[in-house]
Formats: structure tokens, C-alpha cells, sequence
């Protein structure tokens, strides 16, 4: 356990400093030209996606980190059966088992 909440932490702070990048992208003053404008809207696009994208995933590694601190981490929070070693070694920030996992698709 203590070395997926190792990897849940890396993987926090590595979110974090992504999520500190792309907000940073979006504080910079758009250059004169408009064609280069037109170029760095399109780019504000795609950070911004990528910021909700890794701004879900923190939240998903928080909810996993929660779970291990109330030592629930190793069970599915939908079914409350065990979540397979090799599910949560592939996918540190589940909560759930794969069968419950399928079923919310």
C-alpha cells in the first residue's frame, strides 16, 4: 500500500506543476500580430483542455489518497469488494473494481 501512495503522491505533484504550467500559459500577453493572435487562441484552447483534463485527475488522485488514509484503499467504493492488486498497480487512482468500473462506462 505504501508504494501506491508513493506513486499517488509523485503523480499529485506532477499534476500539480502541470496544472501551475498551463495556468502560467495563460497569463502571458497574446503578441500584436494577428495571425500569431490567431495561433495562440487556438493554443489557449488546447491548454485549457489539457488543464481540465489534469485538474480531474488530481482530483481522482486525492479521492485514492483519502481512501488509503481511511484505509479503504484496496476496496471498491461502489461494490465494497477488493479491487484486484494488479488493477490498482496499473491504475494507482482507482477506487473501484473492474466490474464496477465497466458498469459506470
Amino acid at each position: 500500500m505504501s508504494d501506491r501512495r508513493a506513486t499517488l503522491e509523485a503523480l499529485r505533484k506532477t499534476l500539480q506543476a502541470r496544472l501551475r504550467a498551463y495556468r502560467g500559459h495563460k497569463t502571458r500577453s497574446l503578441d500584436k500580430d494577428a495571425e500569431e493572435q490567431s495561433l495562440e487562441v487556438e493554443n489557449d484552447e488546447v491548454v485549457d483542455r489539457l488543464d481540465e483534463e489534469a485538474f480531474a485527475e488530481l482530483g481522482q488522485v486525492d479521492r485514492a489518497l483519502e481512501r488509503i488514509a481511511d484505509g479503504e484503499g484496496e476496496i471498491c467504493e461502489d461494490c465494497g469488494e477488493p479491487i484486484d492488486a494488479r488493477r490498482l498497480e496499473a491504475l494507482p487512482m482507482t477506487t473501484l473494481c473492474i466490474d464496477c468500473a465497466e458498469r459506470h462506462r
